[in-house]
């Protein structure tokens, strides 16, 4: 019998609690940009990808829930993700640069495929 406890195999997206993390610092900007813009309580961050799987880049921004969309708690925020991109940005981490002025999203080192 072979047993490997290392695999995970994802047939229903539904199960996926938090697909991607956001760091306090980016939570803290992004509720101070949702309050400081009046921007309604509908909006959540959107986390996706543009382009190809394996040449698409990341995609954040603020936006209202789409057909294709499953929404997460992160942190105290709304996340949207589009569940033909969850794959992708699965293990995924928001943060806030302030030096550079700017979110920044990238695969964590224990995230599948990095």
């Amino acid at each position: 019998m072979l047993k490997n406890t290392n695999i995970a195999i994802l047939t229903n997206m539904d199960i996926v609690d938090q697909p991607v993390s956001i760091t306090d610092r980016a939570r803290e900007e992004i509720l101070d940009t949702l309050s400081s813009n009046k921007i309604p309580d509908s909006y959540g961050v959107r986390v996706g990808i543009r382009g190809g799987s394996c040449s698409g880049t990341f995609v954040l921004g603020f936006d209202t829930m789409g057909e294709h969309d499953r929404v997460y708690q992160v942190n105290a925020i709304k996340v949207f993700i589009d569940k033909r991109h969850l794959l992708y940005v699965l293990g995924t981490e928001v943060d806030f640069d302030a030096v550079e002025g700017g979110y920044t999203i990238q695969k964590t080192s224990s995230a599948p495929g990095s």
